[in-house]
């Protein structure tokens, strides 16, 4: 019998079953077993078929999408695009949902500019959103080999150029280039959305709820494995003060591992946090992750305009709450309840 995940671990605290979140992880692992299934024997070598969004987070309802890139660690092959139109065709024979319209997922993905274009000219949006859900977000369906390389090596460049974590002040052990990143990232999406909002109208709303909910889990998961060196209290540096490469590596790629939701957790579970921080946390998150599994409320939100929202839509309200108790717990969190995760997102999250 496996060990209870750290979300379960906080329900027995609480005395509370999030009966929503715990459906969608049931149906995301039943949802990952079919895939593979369904996709055996198309990932060639030095591929992976891997799934992002909700089905790897463990949040996967009926109405998801699907969200997959085939990830390529290696040369390049005609028979690359000839495999991802077949994924696509298999997909679309067992009647899943297709991803969005941007092209990030839905195709290949080459390992190489996502290893060497951080921070770089070439970096577009569209880069580092595959390469920080890579990290935060990603389950290889089937072949998984390709997967993992590509995340050692993604994780050793952020730790090897951190020229300040290796070699500068001999205090937290804090990722900054990783963390960086990732705040980009989290920027990124929000410019984007007011983007698509003048682009498409439609499913504004949707999106709207998902970036106040589901979006903003991966950035607070992001920090929260960035600090989590700290937060462990384990001392990671041996007695002349020097950090090993591969330790820290290791210990990213392990936290990598875990659900955002279960990240979360894990510091709701702290001693300093109350239990109605936490209650605030994952009772608004369980709503919303009902209302996306509710067919009728997601296609709801999906066809609301702008104009409907002047008149005053009742789900639209009702998400909106979850969303802002979800962010006030989140303040309670990072900023008040929990001094060391407040000292570390000011002095690495924010200035």
């Amino acid at each position: 019998m496996s060990d209870p995940s750290p979300l379960e671990r906080l329900e027995e605290k609480l005395g509370q079953r999030f009966e929503n979140l715990a459906r969608a992880r049931t149906l995301s692992a039943t949802t990952l077993a079919h895939l593979g299934e369904v996709l055996c024997g198309e990932d060639p070598a030095d591929t992976s078929i891997v799934v992002f969004g909700s089905l790897a987070r463990g949040e996967y309802t009926p109405g998801s999408d699907v969200d997959w890139t085939l990830l390529i660690d290696g040369r390049a092959d005609e028979g690359h695009y000839e495999a991802a139109r077949a994924i696509n065709g298999a997909l679309k024979r067992e009647h899943f949902h297709e991803p969005g319209p941007t092209g990030v997922f839905g195709n290949v993905a080459f390992s190489h500019p996502i290893l060497h274009q951080i921070g770089g000219q070439d970096d577009t949006n569209k880069l580092t959103t595959q390469r920080i859900l890579l990290l935060l977000e990603s389950r290889a369906v089937g072949r998984g080999e390709a997967h993992e390389r590509v995340l050692d090596l993604v994780l050793s460049r952020y730790v090897e150029d951190d020229r300040g974590l290796l070699y500068g002040s001999k205090g937290d052990v804090v990722p900054r280039f990783l963390v960086n990143d990732i705040v980009r990232y989290w920027r990124t999406v929000t410019v984007d959305f007011v983007y698509k909002q003048r682009d498409r109208e439609d499913g504004w709303a949707l999106r709207n709820a998902k970036l106040k909910m589901s979006r903003k889990l991966i950035f607070a998961a992001g920090l929260l494995a960035c600090f989590s060196f700290e937060l462990g209290g384990e001392s990671w540096r041996d007695p002349a003060g020097r950090l090993s490469v591969p330790r820290l590596v290791r210990f990213l790629r392990e936290r990598s591992r875990l659900h955002p939701l279960d990240q979360l957790a894990e510091a709701a579970l702290r001693t300093s946090v109350r239990g109605e921080t936490a209650l605030g946390l994952f009772e608004a998150y369980d709503a919303f992750v009902a209302v996306l599994g509710d067919d009728e409320k997601r296609r709801h939100l999906k066809r609301l305009t702008f104009a409907d929202l002047d008149r005053g839509d009742t789900l639209f309200r009702d998400t909106s709450r979850m969303a802002r108790r979800f962010q006030e717990a989140l303040h309670q969190l990072f900023f008040v309840e929990d001094p060391q995760l407040r000292r570390l997102v000011l002095d690495y999250g924010v200035f």
